[in-house]
């Protein structure tokens, strides 16, 4: 059976507070839904749920989504602000609040590109953010001032990181480069050749990953980013959407449009661990998985797929923690030509995030 790209989600999570952070609590979890749910559903205030129907985890709805497809969500590293780009040719940003296990969001502002944005970051200090889509160019957005051009391709930007150890931002594009920006020069300071078009950028200093078309996975050392690491093929068989380093920077996630993850290891030693999981499947239905990241305190990870649904796993005990649905009725509920986008803010518990011991021997392989 195909790969059924019906529907998709985009997915991080963080955790913003240095207290919360050490504690292991406070995660927010953000799932956008991309032209999923009814849109009969009223309008959201401030802080509150959307309706049951169409949110059975009973999340909370950010005030004002994009009016067509999310393609990036970035959490600021320094305060309670939340970036989404989309096809809209919009770079949106918001307040994210909390009272208790209410999660409530105020728009802040937002700015434009010529074309649909694909991909957005943030600098370490949580002043700016950068984003970068199919008008080749990378922008940096002080917020509260104007934007303004600092990277541009020869196609479109797929995917972008920046890189406080470096002072560097970096930007992989469908031109078949990797690029290095040093924000105060208009030149890039270093170009890196890529096998093929680049899907998705990973960044855990050292370690970088690049998932690009043919199935191709490149590690980089950025200590020496003029030199690739490592180059393997996917060992999922069908096109790479995503990829996720390891925070230990041992290894990598690899998701794929064929509904499966890989789990790989860099160190040669350790090539017993690598595996493979199917997930985002409904009998012979197949969906991609489009998001992939790690909870910042139990380092366990969430996918995000094309049927509607975020997952959290522990890749230690290969199993699954909890799946969660933003959409209740699947494909038959879908109308594509009266949908809209939302994007959901969900609070996890920390026994659906946590890792735990495997207790049995069967799994999902």
């Amino acid at each position: 059976m195909s790969p059924t790209p019906e529907r998709s989600l985009s997915m991080i999570v963080d955790i913003n507070d240095d207290k919360q952070r050490e504690e292991g609590l406070g995660v927010e979890e953000i799932v956008v839904v991309e032209k999923g749910s009814d849109p009969s559903t009223s309008s959201m205030a401030t802080f509150g749920a959307a309706s049951n129907a169409n949110n059975p985890n009973k999340s909370a709805e950010v005030a004002q989504p994009p009016s067509d497809s999310v393609s990036s969500l970035a959490f600021s590293p320094k305060g309670n602000f939340l970036v989404a780009t989309s096809w809209d040719n919009q770079v949106r940003c918001w307040e994210i609040m909390r009272n208790g296990t209410t999660v409530g969001s105020v728009p802040k502002a937002s700015m434009s590109h010529d074309q649909p944005v694909l991909c957005s970051t943030w600098k370490d200090d949580g002043t700016t953010v950068f984003s970068g889509g199919c008008d080749k160019q990378v922008k940096m957005w002080p917020l509260g001032a104007q934007p303004v051009t600092v990277a541009m391709h020869d196609a479109p930007v797929k995917d972008i990181a920046w890189i406080p150890e470096m002072n560097l931002l970096v930007s992989g594009s469908w031109d078949k480069t990797l690029r290095y920006w040093d924000l105060r020069q208009s030149t890039p300071v270093h170009t890196q050749q890529l096998p093929e078009r680049c899907y998705s950028i990973s960044v855990r200093h050292p370690l970088m990953v690049v998932g690009t078309a043919d199935r191709n996975l490149i590690v980089f050392n950025l200590q020496n980013p003029q030199t690739e690491f490592k180059r393997i093929t996917s060992p999922l068989k069908y096109q790479t959407r995503c990829v996720a380093a390891f925070p230990d920077q041992q290894g990598f996630l690899v998701g794929s449009i064929e509904g499966r993850v890989g789990v790989h290891h860099l160190d040669e030693s350790q090539q017993a661990k690598n595996f493979t999981f199917k997930c985002h499947r409904e009998g012979n239905e197949i969906y991609s998985v489009n998001s992939l990241d790690f909870h910042p305190v139990h380092h366990t990870f969430a996918t995000a797929g094309s049927d509607g649904a975020f997952n959290f796993w522990d890749k230690d005990s290969k199993q699954r923690l909890k799946v969660c649905y933003d959409w209740s009725k699947g494909a038959e509920n879908h109308n594509p030509a009266t949908a809209k986008t939302n994007i959901f803010l969900h609070l996890p518990q920390e026994s659906e995030v946590k890792g735990k011991p495997r207790t049995g021997t069967s799994g999902r392989k």
